[in-house]
């Protein structure tokens, strides 16, 4: 299975309950924080460019994510991989509820040195109380270069936290 290369302007998936991909501060709960540079994904120059309930697409920079020898650090792929598939996974609770990423694994398959990755987080499994996703990170070629599944609870919102929008 491999992720479609990134396209030059957001998109989003044919949904009838879809929101428009332009303004995903707007539609996708809690990605208003995402411009916040208090926020990792924002350090990071992770984007959202595309999503509905059955699959959420994002794209990071591979420049300001490299190891010391060069190459897009492992943990920059799981950054992208868990805030992609929380992202997702609260997509299908919001706004009463949150979700909570309990175990991350990511296998990492080939390097990158150049260029921006594309994750692909899609749901295996949505219940009522966890929620797993896998993560798809390919290169600018559509090659395969990290496998992540993340797993999330899914709880009540605490009294009081702010609502994801």
């Amino acid at each position: 299975m491999t992720a479609p290369a990134p396209s030059s302007q957001p998109t989003q998936a044919a949904a009838t309950d879809a929101p428009s991909a332009d303004a995903p501060s707007a539609d996708v709960p809690g990605a208003d924080a995402l411009g916040d540079a208090d926020q990792l994904a924002t350090r990071m120059g992770i984007e959202i460019t595309e999503w509905n309930r059955d699959r959420l697409v994002g794209t990071m920079p591979v420049a300001g994510n490299r190891q010391p020898f060069g190459l897009l650090h492992g943990g920059a792929s799981a950054v992208l991989a868990e805030t992609l598939g929380s992202y997702a996974a609260v997509m299908h609770v919001a706004p009463e509820r949150i979700a909570v990423g309990t175990e991350l694994s990511c296998t990492h398959h080939r390097a990158v040195r150049t260029g921006r990755v594309t994750g692909v987080a899609t749901p295996l499994h949505v219940g009522g109380s966890v929620a797993t996703f896998e993560i798809v990170i390919s290169d600018e070629a559509g090659r395969r270069v990290c496998t992540a599944r993340l797993t999330c609870m899914l709880r009540q919102r605490p009294p009081g936290e702010r609502a994801a929008r």
